[in-house]
């Protein structure tokens, strides 16, 4: 196939016909490392201490703060050359190796450890439009074509500045297309902190409704205490020889449960063969409790999703407990968050037993104690939940359809196919 009427192929594919290809030793102004060797005896209080980034402290064209260091003015003094400055990129050498950000005003006067320092004449180059490149695909597709080291793959300075980036001929135009791009990752992050947001009231509202903290409306019942040997009877999941999965009979994994409060047909993608005594004996129903047996540690171990619907004939494996309801004192919405509130979680993991790997069984859960309201406050509680549960998933929705534009923004304007100038 020929060449859209406009372009010209180059050696980073095909870009529009006044667009250049550069190296970034071209661009340039300074490009250097980042302070290589020990450095923690050099650390300081972060009072008086010069702010000192770490490749952990990268995010695609952002930072995070988590474990940040700070080092002495003697230290900094010593290494100016790895100062930074605003506009400066930041790319990481070592560990994720590509990952590159923009030094923002308020990190000016910083120092950093091992990553590559890239400073460019800014009337010329706008930083944001090489970040963005890097970071692209393409971009950390061909950075990972220069990577040395075998164990730990490592990018070199001297690599570096023979990469070639595709530029629109004015820094104009770079600047446009980093602005939109930066208005796509604003979009993102504002989803992203409203959904850790609602996340967080949720959470909370959880605790405090399965805990009567909080009441919806005036029911007046007691709420009831009942140990889960009461409600539930336990069995064992059924194990099989590897060679009988993939096909067959639907089957709740471990995972399913792990990662779901609550199960439904959607997410249930195992298959086993199985005969029809054995789909009898290990059958799960709605209104089911599975729990996982065993963990790697004892805070994960135990978790629980309720069998909201499922295909006929759907059985559970072997490393899950299944928990049928003897009696009909709990509605199945509201089990699918009782069994996450931290009162009941705190039972759990205190009576696993712990060897190599943290385990429980239908003995010792049996054991654990479930405060109760009437059936019709488990419905207002679980409605309640469920509406929040809706709003979440509306938000996760937005989020990922944000990030998908971004990433169809990325491979329209980084290539040309889109102009804004």
């Amino acid at each position: 196939m020929g060449l859209k009427a406009g372009y010209k192929q180059s050696d980073v594919g095909a870009i529009p016909e006044d667009w250049g290809v550069k190296t970034l030793g071209e661009l340039q102004v300074m490009m250097t490392n980042g302070f290589v060797g020990p450095v923690k005896r050099h650390y300081a209080d972060n009072n008086d201490g010069i702010l000192y980034i770490q490749g952990y402290n990268v995010e695609e064209n952002s930072f995070n703060f988590r474990g940040i260091k700070f080092v002495t003015e003697e230290f900094h003094r010593s290494h100016m050359k790895s100062c930074l400055q605003a506009g400066d990129l930041l790319t990481v050498q070592t560990g994720d190796v590509g990952l590159t950000t923009i030094v923002p005003e308020s990190l000016a006067g910083s120092n950093c450890h091992a990553l590559v320092i890239t400073r460019f004449d800014q009337s010329r180059v706008c930083p944001a439009f090489i970040s963005f490149y890097l970071n692209s695909s393409p971009g950390r597709s061909r950075l990972r074509l220069i990577e040395t080291g075998t164990t730990m793959k490592h990018l070199n300075v001297g690599d570096m500045l023979h990469f070639d980036v595709p530029l629109p001929p004015s820094a104009d135009e770079q600047e446009a297309i980093a602005n939109a791009l930066s208005d796509a990752d604003a979009l993102i992050e504002s989803l992203e902190q409203l959904l850790a947001k609602k996340r967080h009231l949720k959470q909370g509202a959880m605790q405090e409704l399965l805990t009567r903290r909080r009441q919806i409306g005036t029911f007046e019942e007691d709420w009831t205490d009942f140990a889960l040997g009461e409600l539930f009877t336990f069995k064992n999941g059924l194990n099989k020889g590897k060679e009988f999965f993939g096909y067959g009979t639907p089957i709740v994994n471990y995972m399913d449960v792990f990662e779901n409060p609550a199960i439904h047909s959607h997410l249930l993608s195992g298959r086993v063969s199985l005969t029809s005594q054995e789909r009898s004996n290990f059958d799960v129903r709605t209104g089911d409790v599975l729990f996982t047996r065993t963990s790697e540690t004892p805070e994960e171990v135990g978790m629980a999703s309720v069998i909201l619907d499922v295909p006929d004939q759907t059985v559970f494996s072997g490393f899950l407990l299944r928990a049928r309801p003897k009696t009909e004192m709990i509605e199945k919405a509201f089990a699918a968050y009782c069994f996450q509130s931290h009162a009941v979680r705190n039972q759990i993991v205190s009576k696993a037993s712990y060897t190599t790997r943290a385990l429980t069984n239908g003995k010792i859960l049996s054991s654990v104690l479930l405060r109760l309201p009437s059936r019709r406050e488990q419905i207002a509680i679980a409605n309640l939940l469920c509406d929040m549960d809706a709003e979440i998933k509306t938000l996760e929705t937005k989020l990922t359809k944000a990030r998908q534009l971004k990433t169809g923004m990325m491979q329209e304007l980084l290539t040309g196919r889109i102009r804004l100038v």
